[in-house]
């Protein structure tokens, strides 16, 4: 967060000029709504970003460790942010959100790729999406 202290306080506009601590901001972003900041985090990266022709996009899926419920049964609940990023950029373009109760990272990945809309790039994806039965659409 330091690398970024100067741009950090010129947007958040904070009035002592120093930033919070890292407990503070972990606190915050806790109670942050994921589906509300997935979908303000898209609109923002698709105005500022566009991939370039045959560039790699990376896409791979993150549990949020502080949204585990249920730790000591079988089947676990958790949150997971699945993200396409630009290795070319080093920025991320698109996110999109699941609760691995309701959905799984192969649908979620689909979802993320019908919104995204990139055509002529290079995806790069881990061994859990190279499944036999896939949609027509994805071959």
């Amino acid at each position: 967060m330091s690398r970024h202290q100067l741009v950090l306080l010129e947007l958040l506009r904070l009035p002592n000029q120093r930033l919070p601590s890292l407990s503070t901001i972990r606190r915050v972003m806790v109670r942050v709504d994921y589906q509300s900041f997935t979908q303000a985090f898209n609109a923002w990266a698709q105005e500022a970003f566009a991939p370039m022709p045959n560039e790699q996009i990376a896409i791979d899926g993150k549990s949020i460790k502080a949204s585990l419920s249920d730790y000591d049964s079988a089947y676990q609940d958790f949150v997971s942010v699945v993200s396409a990023f630009s290795v070319a950029q080093g920025v991320v373009l698109g996110l999109e959100s699941m609760r691995n109760h309701d959905t799984s990272e192969i649908k979620t990945v689909e979802l993320l790729l019908d919104k995204l809309e990139l055509k002529g790039v290079c995806f790069s994806l881990d061994a859990l999406h190279t499944q036999k039965n896939r949609p027509a659409a994805r071959q």
